[in-house]
């Protein structure tokens, strides 16, 4: 009977206006969108932190092999 997620995807839409009412949603939309925008901002900024902490290992690696050269 509900093989798709088309038919899953109506069916939350339905039970979201019974729940929040049609004036609620776009207010529900709206929030979910500022809440992923956030995530995804955030987890590119550990990203760059991870990218530059390995840099800098990287580079410590390299002056303290050429320092002490065997």
């Amino acid at each position: 009977m509900f093989d798709s997620i088309d038919d899953w995807l109506i069916i939350g839409i339905v039970v979201a206006i019974l729940f929040y009412g049609s004036s609620k949603i776009p207010q529900l939309a709206h929030s979910l969108g500022r809440s992923i925008g956030e995530f995804k901002r955030g987890r590119l900024e550990v990203e760059r932190e991870l990218k530059a902490e390995q840099t800098r290992d990287a580079a410590t690696a390299t002056a303290t092999a050429a320092a002490d050269p065997r």
